[in-house]
């Protein structure tokens, strides 16, 4: 709601300026956001009319600026619409793929022909999950459905449950919404495996556990992440210990799992060759490769594996550089503006808010720099100081629940309800509280040492897998209504 009544101020004030990149949908992206105004939005935001019209002009007429917003933007009721918003006012006001706004990588590894390669291309709803038919994104389904698949009667044909699992770091039962019906959905399987070297509120449950190496056992090199990098650089790093004679690194488990699964026989007859090949070279051999015929690969002086093994602190490539238009999938590569999608995705906005809506606490999820994921907390200096596991409350909302800073809250929903400590702090929104996600260690067979010392509680055990994105599938993690009060 916000984003669009940012956006018809910029057409209503004249602010839009795409700059150098062409695009289609303007005039149906003036026609979308035309209802939705200034003061439409501020009873629903709590940001006053004034707030918005200067936060939006300070953004179309600020050189160097940009709109930015990942993982809490994505994770709630309109988080496919909200994202898609983001990048249309950073194109509006000329932000998009200029110096100091939106920009991407030219990463030495380009991870876009490989994720072309393996389906994973950004292709939107191409199949639906089994039992409640929810879209495919770049050959993924959401998390939402992973219960339901494994819980659901198949027909033995063309519509098959989910009997054995494999999980390769990751900790669904902590992570995921929903937790403990996904523990008992697992506790049916007929066989999982998981490649972890911790007995987690996960593992725990698998039929075999397969480690790997540890991070110091192995090299690395991060292909993944230089593509959202803020500068160009490249850097490996060689293992800092030898493994032992019979440890396997995450490729190898994956391969020879792979192998018995039987899926390189789905490649054809050369299989086996493809097989041996892989088994040989291991990911070096193509990150090697994929340095050599990548942006800063070709020619004398390109980088290579050898190259990069002589730099231990690895190598600057420079600032970002423009990469749109040539970047784009589009056939007239002109950016859209406004795909049909997200055009008919308003419909189901209008409903939302044409009604009352309710005025009850609702609840965000947040991360620490030391704690932004479960495995984190296996670590006694990265958990070590206050605990962070707590529910953060505006003093307003904890006066009025008879709350003060360090007592102990109950916070339930239709789903369950947990019991943390209280946070009062004005850095939250009256109405709004936030309780971190990756906590609740204290579960039967989990051998955590360190971890088992700060359990906390687990917010997804709360979360309501129910409430997801409609367009997208994903799980509506922050915006959850819930219910507080003193424990």
């Amino acid at each position: 709601v916000l984003l669009l009544a940012m956006i018809h101020v910029l057409f209503a004030e004249n602010l839009v300026k795409l700059g150098r990149l062409a695009a289609n949908g303007v005039d149906e992206l003036r026609a979308a956001s035309a209802a939705w105004t200034p003061e439409r939005a501020a009873p629903i935001t709590g940001i006053a009319v004034d707030e918005i019209r200067a936060l939006t002009r300070a953004l179309a007429t600020t050189p160097r600026a940009v709109l930015y917003g990942r993982i809490g933007v994505c994770v709630q009721e309109f988080g496919g619409m909200a994202a898609w918003l983001c990048y249309t006012i950073n194109a509006l006001t000329g932000h998009l793929d200029e110096p100091g706004g939106l920009m991407f990588t030219t990463p030495a590894v380009d991870p876009l022909p490989l994720a072309a390669m393996l389906g994973f291309d950004g292709g939107f709803d191409r199949w639906k999950s089994r039992v409640s038919g929810k879209p495919e994104f770049g050959g993924e389904l959401p998390m939402t459905v992973l219960a339901e698949e494994i819980e659901t009667a198949g027909n033995g044909q063309d519509k098959v449950q989910i009997r054995a699992l494999i999980t390769s770091a990751g900790n669904p039962v902590l992570s995921a919404p929903g937790g403990p019906r996904l523990e008992k959905a697992f506790e049916t399987l007929d066989f999982m495996v998981s490649i972890d070297p911790y007995i987690n509120e996960t593992t725990r449950l698998a039929h075999v556990i397969l480690p790997p190496t540890s991070a110091l056992e192995r090299s690395h090199y991060d292909a993944a992440l230089n593509a959202f990098a803020v500068r160009n650089v490249a850097k490996y790093s060689p293992p800092t210990f030898e493994r032992a004679a019979d440890a396997r690194h995450d490729w190898e488990i994956c391969l020879e799992l792979w192998t018995r699964i039987g899926l390189p026989a789905k490649l054809g007859p050369g299989s086996t060759v493809v097989r041996k090949l892989l088994g040989k070279l291991g990911p070096e051999a193509i990150i090697d490769l994929a340095l050599r015929t990548g942006p800063h690969g070709f020619g004398r002086g390109g980088l290579s594996l050898a190259k990069l093994r002589k730099l231990p602190h690895g190598i600057d490539l420079g600032a970002l550089e423009p990469r749109l238009p040539k970047r784009l999938a589009t056939a007239d590569k002109k950016l859209q503006l406004a795909p049909d999608i997200y055009l008919a995705d308003l419909d189901r906005l209008r409903a939302r808010y044409s009604a009352t809506w309710s005025t009850g606490l609702v609840m965000i999820g947040r991360r620490h720099l030391r704690s932004n994921n479960s495995w984190m907390h296996n670590s006694e200096r990265l958990v070590k100081g206050p605990s962070r596991c707590t529910i953060m409350m505006h003093p307003v909302d904890a006066t009025a629940r008879d709350l003060v800073d360090g007592a102990m809250a109950n916070v339930s929903t239709k789903k369950g309800a947990i019991e943390l400590a209280v946070e009062v702090t004005d850095s939250m929104m009256p109405g709004v509280v936030s309780i971190p996600h990756g906590w609740g260690h204290g579960l039967k067979g989990v051998k955590l040492r360190v971890a088992q010392t700060v359990p906390g509680v687990s917010v997804n055990d709360i979360v309501d897998s129910d409430r997801i994105d409609k367009l997208s599938g994903t799980s509506a993690l922050t915006g959850q209504p819930v219910e507080v009060r003193r424990a």
